[in-house]
């Protein structure tokens, strides 16, 4: 697989560690919400916010890098559905990436709690308190999270159709090690 082929190396990693974090972050919050409330439970919340901060921020990295550094181009053979679902699918992915925690950090906000990223840097409110308007947030990013575990699933079951059964080098473009010299 020649490099013109491929996602870069920055993109690659980028693409992965988001993918874990993602995945982490989830579990961590789907683990605490089931929690008594407990200085235990206080902490995965904060730990949850650092998380969801960074994630933005990579999120924002990651969509600088690929509005400068364009994707590949798809296989000749995907007809133009395909394709349309490909970039649709990922910009959903990009969209969510960024409005999930904004909306976490708008949860926090009007519930009356700040978020102080890694425990050192204290982060704006974005909204004033109100419960009401903080219940709203919340169910919102309910929702957001669980459209993002749906777009990944169709994410990664696209990756594995194109691998196993099409057996062509669309997942192979965004593997770290397949193809390098």
């Amino acid at each position: 697989m020649n490099a013109a082929s491929r996602y870069t190396r920055t993109a690659i990693f980028l693409h992965w560690l988001v993918g874990l974090g993602l995945i982490g972050t989830f579990a961590l919050g789907f683990y605490m919400e089931g929690l008594p409330l407990s200085p235990a439970k206080l902490k995965l919340y904060s730990w949850h916010k650092w998380a969801g901060i960074a994630l933005l921020a990579l999120a924002v990295m990651r969509l600088a890098w690929r509005m400068s550094h364009p994707a590949p181009d798809l296989p000749p053979e995907m007809g133009p559905k395909a394709r349309l679902a490909a970039h649709a699918g990922h910009w959903a992915l990009y969209v969510l990436m960024l409005s999930i925690p904004i909306s976490g950090w708008l949860m926090s906000s009007a519930q009356g709690f700040s978020v102080v990223w890694f425990g050192v840097l204290p982060l704006p409110d974005l909204v004033a308190k109100n419960a009401a308007l903080g219940e709203v947030f919340g169910n919102v990013h309910v929702v957001l999270n669980y459209t993002l575990l749906l777009a990944v699933a169709g994410h990664v079951g696209a990756a594995l159709q194109h691998h196993f059964i099409k057996k062509d080098a669309v997942m192979a473009r965004m593997l770290p090690f397949a193809g390098r010299a």
